[in-house]
């Protein structure tokens, strides 16, 4: 049976082509819906930091950028911004007196977004109370510490062209494309770069690593992608986290559920699973094909014994029996909550297990991706690099039927990489 989704009364319904709204409490009220269908407080807000006031830090090969403030303040935020220079940092990054902006922000998707929707976020923005907060300065290496060559870089990566709709797709594919092209820029994660860092179009949504965390491969691939996912499982796993026999939402995307997509309309979840499932499917990229089910799944027992028979990794499976099995059982079905079920996850169909050694090392917190009835608690301080790798390459074989690649140095390279 398919999920209902609860969302709140007060937002909105997002269209291809929006017009501007009667009055200013509507527009601000769309853009309220816009800014987090953006997912803008993911980037501009620091953990426990005053939403929107910036100082996030993004890890680049070129050194560390730190998002600016952008509430309304109009010495340290955007208070100072007209409606023509808003629009044009968002769709061509451009930013005041002519300054480029990194590419960190996702303008080049941006750009696809209408002015109405752009000036309709403003207007929210422009709401909320002003917060004087000044952002570390950017620790950027010389020569990127000129803004100049951006100017190069978007006429080769930035097409600045708004989204139009198709005639030939029906109002669902078309809301979709809007959605996931543009507003919610899911391209920006799922998408793989160049060596300038923009995104490999030929690749489109085939998967990339981000923040340590692997972006799958989304496109409709039956073996590589979401091609065996029904259009009702994409919808239940955007809206909450979660779809039986998929897994559930960690990381990076934990928090686009939490923060940005759970709080998207029905129609609007409909429309992005539609398109997610029209675009050409790609073979390989960032993906964890699922095998055969292991034989070890079949156990209907809860004794370490049960969960070893079939097993040689006798480490892995004592700390799995110790500190896992209780809430995720020998069978992968999960007992206080179907987002404890690892059976059919990615992440524990990833040989590499990139996923699972950081859920393992930092948990998922409680209120997780619509999720407020359990918690991965994190073991990161409770065990050794050599322990976690055990019980990561256990959980592989266990409840994926691959032959785990974890080592040690994997999970310290993974703890070193959060500091």
């Amino acid at each position: 049976m398919k999920r209902k989704i609860i969302l709140p009364a007060a937002l909105l319904a997002l269209t291809a082509a929006p017009a501007l709204a009667a009055s200013e409490g509507d527009l601000i009220q769309r853009g309220e819906y816009l800014t987090r269908a953006a997912d803008c407080a993911a980037c501009h807000t620091v953990p426990g930091g005053k939403p929107f006031t910036g100082g996030l830090p993004f890890k680049l090969a070129i050194g560390t950028i730190y998002t600016p403030n952008i509430t309304p303040d109009k010495e340290t935020g955007i208070g100072e911004y007209t409606d023509d220079e808003f629009v044009r940092a968002m769709q061509e990054g451009v930013g005041r007196g002519g300054k480029h902006l990194y590419p960190a922000f996702p303008y080049t998707a941006y750009t696809g977004m209408s002015r109405d929707d752009i000036l309709a976020i403003k207007a929210y923005l422009f709401s909320l109370p002003p917060v004087r907060a000044t952002p570390p300065e950017n620790q950027v290496r010389f020569p990127f510490t000129q803004r100049w060559p951006l100017a190069i870089w978007n006429l080769l990566f930035n097409p600045d062209k708004r989204l139009a709709p198709d005639p030939a797709q029906s109002a669902d594919w078309n809301r979709g494309a809007y959605l996931v092209e543009a507003v919610a820029h899911c391209g920006e994660c799922h998408t793989p770069r160049n060596l300038a860092q923009a995104k490999r179009e030929s690749q489109k949504f085939a998967g990339n690593e981000i923040e340590g965390w692997k972006a799958y491969n989304i496109t409709p691939d039956p073996v590589h992608g979401i091609g065996n996912w029904s259009e009702a499982a994409v919808e239940t796993y955007l809206a909450t986290g979660h779809a039986d026999g998929h897994g559930a939402a960690g990381g990076p995307m934990g928090e686009a559920v939490s923060d940005s997509l759970r709080y998207l309309t029905q129609s609007d979840i409909h429309a992005i699973a539609v398109y997610l499932k029209s675009v050409p499917p790609i073979a390989g990229g960032v993906s964890a094909p699922a095998g055969a089910t292991p034989a070890g799944l079949a156990l209907a027992g809860g004794s370490a014994a049960d969960g070893t028979n079939a097993q040689d990794n006798a480490l892995g499976a004592r700390i799995f029996a110790g500190a896992c099995a209780s809430c995720h059982l020998w069978t992968g079905q999960g007992r206080q909550s179907p987002y404890a079920a690892l059976a059919g996850s990615t992440a524990v169909n990833d040989p590499e297990g990139t996923n699972l050694v950081q859920t393992v090392l930092w948990g998922a917190p409680a209120d997780g991706p619509g999720n407020t009835a359990s918690y991965m608690p994190a073991f990161a301080h409770g065990y050794t690099d050599t322990e976690i790798a055990a019980v990561a390459n256990y959980v592989l074989t266990h409840f994926g039927g691959k032959t785990g690649t974890v080592t040690p140095d994997t999970v310290r390279q993974a703890r070193s990489a959060a500091q």
